[in-house]
């Protein structure tokens, strides 16, 4: 049989690029706790001993950014210079300025508006959504294992179960499908996981093939030639931002669909809800979640497209990849009837205005369900399945 190979990656909470989001996510959620109207659109760059924080902010409150981005580097794990970043010695840079007037003008009162509180979209830009029905949590497998793989990597660090670990690391999964779309095994998994220098390397690789690898992986799935790459390079010490400069938005598909679906290149994280590059994407992936739980598709990518200062979207689509019971173009004329899509309307839909970020910057926005995330819920599958 000829499969079709597709592979998902995630990186652990350490990783630089995923610190960064972690850091901006914080400070986000640490003003909307104090000010639910502020306007945020922070950014992080880091590396060896140093973190900037950079973008625009308008508030009343007043948040200590360098507290807030210390107190998260602790948690994730950066306690020690051994480690190669230290929340508490790094230096800590800032440079924050308010919101342009000429976006606040459009955000604040929409081209389009049918009321004073209509809100105009904080961008011009298409935003994306994907569901399918490979995994309860309606995601693509392979970026659902590859999550678990780095959320094990980092649980076993932070217990003490396998104290030689280090902050950073990254795992990859790869599966044959089928002709006919089925999931047949697992035919690679990468992992790569940073680590105190006195380990040996085979010790190493025996450990997480055994503690961490293979416990995440379903049985079934897994074959006598499945290949397993753990540390290709032999060592892996030198990590974190010490290793590899961090930057706020460069994990854009770690943080959606592994690469299963389009993404429109706007990333998430330090930015408040006005932002469609954040809100409207957590529409378009209420939408598809929605649209497969109703059973109208086995696949489904949502598509959504804005234009700055304006409410409504000015493109709303439906690929269903073939999968759907009924054609595109009646899926996403139901979609435009059922959801109202008007930032102001997704904001109030999902509570947008209030400190949940910071727990989604690492092992993605979707398919939570461990975090009761609201644009997760299945609660629009008896109004779509009416509609048509």
């Amino acid at each position: 049989m000829k499969f079709r190979y597709c592979t998902s990656e995630s990186v652990t909470e350490g990783h630089p690029d995923k610190l960064c989001d972690q850091v901006a996510d914080a400070i986000l959620d640490a003003v909307l706790a104090q000010d639910s109207q502020a306007r945020v659109a922070c950014e992080c760059v880091a590396t060896t001993g140093t973190l900037m924080i950079m973008g625009e902010m308008t508030t009343e409150c007043y948040v200590d950014i360098s507290a807030v981005a210390r107190k998260t580097l602790r948690e994730i794990g950066y306690t020690r210079a051994k480690y190669g970043f230290d929340a508490d010695t790094c230096g800590v840079l800032t440079a924050i300025d308010g919101q342009s007037p000429d976006i606040a003008q459009g955000v604040n009162h929409a081209y389009d508006a049918k009321d004073a509180l209509d809100i105009g979209a904080g961008d011009q830009g298409m935003m994306y959504g994907y569901a399918c029905d490979e995994t309860p949590e309606h995601m693509p497998m392979a970026l659902v294992l590859a999550h678990r793989i780095c959320q094990t990597l980092a649980a076993k660090r932070k217990t003490g179960a396998l104290p030689f670990l280090r902050p950073d690391g990254k795992a990859q999964v790869t599966l044959a499908y089928t002709p006919d779309g089925a999931i047949d095994h697992i035919a690679a998994v990468v992992c790569s996981a940073q680590h105190d220098e006195n380990i040996p390397i085979e010790d190493l690789r025996r450990a997480l093939l055994n503690d961490v690898i293979l416990p995440c992986l379903p049985a079934e799935l897994v074959q006598t030639d499945t290949q397993y790459f753990i540390n290709p390079t032999g060592r892996f010490v030198i990590g974190g931002p010490q290793g590899d400069s961090g930057l706020t938005g460069r994990k854009i598909i770690v943080d959606t669909y592994g690469g299963f679906a389009h993404h429109g290149g706007g990333s998430f994280s330090g930015k408040d809800p006005t932002k469609v590059d954040r809100s409207a994407a957590y529409a378009a992936r209420h939408i598809a979640r929605n649209i497969v739980a109703a059973g109208l598709a086995r696949r489904c990518e949502v598509s959504l497209a804005y234009a700055i200062g304006v409410a409504q979207p000015v493109q709303i689509g439906v690929d269903s990849y073939g999968t759907g019971v009924h054609d595109d173009v009646r899926l996403a004329e139901a979609v435009a009837r059922v959801f109202d899509l008007r930032p102001a309307a997704i904001i109030e839909r999902f509570g947008l205005r209030r400190p949940l970020y910071r727990q989604t910057a690492a092992y993605g926005h979707f398919g939570r369900d461990d975090l009761n995330l609201p644009w997760e819920a299945c609660d629009f599958v008896r109004q779509l399945s009416d509609e048509l």
